[in-house]
C-alpha cells in the first residue's frame, strides 16, 4: 500500500496547490511538447528527412501524440496501484533520454525511435501520474484545477516553437534538442517534488475484467466513442498550420507565430472555461467549447486564405479547443467511481489515441492526393471535430435523463 496519507484536505491548503503547481510543469513538458510539433514537421519536410514524403514524416508527430496517450490503458492501472512517484521518476527520464538521442539523429528511423517511441513513453508516464493525482485533491474546484494545471501546456507551446525557431540557426538542431531536453528535466524534477496523491493505493492484479468493466457503463463508453472522433481533427491544426500557412505565402517566422497565438490564447482557453464548468456544468462547457472549435474549423479556417484569415482562426481555434484537454479529466471523473479514475481515464486516452494517431497520416495523405492542397484535410479536420461534438451532446442529454430517473425512483421509495 502507497504510505501516502488519504485524509488531507481537499479543494484547497498547501498540499493541493503545491500538487497543482507540480502538475502545470508535467502538463508544460508534456502536452507543451506534444503542441509543438508542428516546427517540426516544418524542419523534417524541408531539411533534415526531406527525402521523405510529407505522410511519412506525419506519423513521427503521429505517434508521439498517439503513445503519450494510448500507454495509460497501463499506466493508469500503476497509478491505481502505486501511485504517481514511479511513474513521474521514469517518465521525466524516459522522456529527456529520448529528446538527448533524437539530438544525435541523423535518420529517419532514429528520429522515429527517440523522439516518437522513447520520448513519448516519458510524457505517457508523467502525464498519467500527474491526471490522477490531481483527480484526488479536488472536489468542487476539479475542472478548474485542471485548467490551471494543463494551461501550462499552453504556456509550453508558446515557448517552444519560439526557442526551437530561433535556436536552431544559431547552434544547430543537435544543441536545440539538448536545452529543450535540460528544459524538461528541469520541469520533471519539480513535479517530482511536488505531486503526491490524496487516497492510498493498494496494489490489486492486473485483470481483463478491469477493462471490461468500464466498457457496460453506457455513459463511459458514449464518452470515448465522443471524444475519440474529436481527437481525429484535434491535433491537426497544430500540426498543419504552419505548412498550410507557408503555402499561401506567409513569411516562416509568421508561420511559426501562428502556432505561438494558437498556443497563448488556449491558456485562457483552459483556465477560463474550467472555471465556468464548475459553475454551469461540465459538460454544457465541453459541448459549447468542441461544437465551437469544429465551426471555426469549418468557416474560418477552411475558406481563408489570407494571413488574417488564419492567425483569426489560429486565435479562436485556440481558445475554445483548449477546453478539450482542460475538461477531459474532469468528464471522466463525473462517469467514474474514485478507485477507477486511474484506469478509466487510462482507457480513455488509449481510445483517443486511435484518432491522434490515425489523423496526420489521413491528412498527410489527403494533402499529397490533392497536390499539396490543404482543402480536403479542413473538412476532415472539421467534420470529425464537429461529430465528435454532437456525441458529446447526447451524452450530455442522456445523463440528464438517468438523473431525473434516478430522482423520481428515490421520491417513490420514500
Amino acid at each position: 500500500m502507497s504510505k501516502e496519507a488519504p485524509n488531507w484536505p481537499i479543494d484547497g491548503g498547501h498540499r493541493a496547490w503545491l500538487s497543482t503547481f507540480g502538475a502545470w510543469w508535467a502538463m508544460f513538458i508534456t502536452f507543451g511538447w506534444v503542441n509543438s510539433l508542428g516546427v517540426f514537421q516544418s524542419y523534417y519536410e524541408q531539411t533534415l528527412l526531406s527525402e521523405h514524403s510529407t505522410s511519412s514524416i506525419a506519423w513521427i508527430a503521429s505517434v508521439q501524440q498517439c503513445l503519450t496517450y494510448s500507454m495509460g490503458i497501463i499506466l493508469g492501472k500503476v497509478f491505481d496501484n502505486y501511485g504517481p512517484r514511479w511513474l513521474l521518476i521514469f517518465g521525466g527520464l524516459a522522456q529527456v533520454f529520448g529528446l538527448m538521442m533524437t539530438s544525435l539523429s541523423t535518420e529517419y528511423y532514429q528520429v522515429f525511435l527517440s523522439q516518437a517511441i522513447c520520448s513519448a513513453l516519458g510524457a505517457s508516464a508523467v502525464m498519467y501520474g500527474t491526471v490522477g493525482a490531481l483527480a484526488t485533491w479536488w472536489k468542487s474546484r476539479r475542472a478548474t484545477a485542471y485548467g490551471i494545471a494543463i494551461s501550462g501546456s499552453s504556456i509550453g507551446g508558446v515557448i517552444f516553437p519560439i526557442m526551437v525557431n530561433r535556436l536552431m540557426p544559431r547552434v544547430g538542431f543537435g544543441w536545440t534538442m539538448r536545452i529543450v531536453a535540460f528544459i524538461i528535466l528541469l520541469g520533471g524534477i519539480l513535479s517530482m517534488a511536488t505531486i503526491r496523491s490524496n487516497r492510498a493505493h493498494v496494489p490489486t492484479s492486473f485483470s481483463l475484467r478491469t477493462y471490461v468493466t468500464p466498457l457496460k457503463d453506457t455513459r463511459f463508453v458514449l464518452l470515448c466513442l465522443a471524444l475519440t472522433l474529436f481527437g481525429f481533427g484535434l491535433f491537426l491544426p497544430f500540426n498543419f498550420i504552419p505548412l498550410q500557412a507557408q503555402s499561401i505565402g506567409m513569411s516562416w517566422d509568421l508561420c511559426i507565430y501562428s502556432i505561438v497565438i494558437l498556443n497563448a490564447v488556449s491558456v485562457f482557453g483552459r483556465i477560463l472555461p474550467g472555471f465556468l464548468a464548475d459553475k454551469f456544468g461540465r459538460f454544457n462547457m465541453m459541448v459549447i467549447c468542441t461544437a465551437m472549435s469544429a465551426v471555426l474549423t469549418l468557416a474560418v479556417w477552411l475558406p481563408g486564405k489570407s494571413n488574417a484569415a488564419l492567425l483569426c482562426y489560429s486565435a479562436f481555434f485556440g481558445f475554445f479547443s483548449g477546453s478539450y484537454i482542460s475538461l477531459t479529466p474532469a468528464l471522466v471523473v463525473e462517469v467514474s467511481p474514485p478507485s477507477d479514475i486511474g484506469h478509466r481515464t487510462g482507457i480513455l486516452y488509449f481510445c483517443i489515441s486511435i484518432g491522434v494517431l490515425a489523423g496526420s497520416p489521413i491528412a498527410g495523405a489527403l494533402v499529397e492526393a490533392e497536390n499539396g492542397d490543404y482543402t480536403y484535410l479542413k473538412v476532415f479536420s472539421g467534420v470529425t471535430m464537429l461529430a465528435g461534438a454532437i456525441l458529446i451532446a447526447v451524452l450530455s442529454l442522456y445523463i440528464k435523463q438517468l438523473s431525473k430517473t434516478q430522482s423520481a425512483s428515490e421520491k417513490q421509495q420514500e
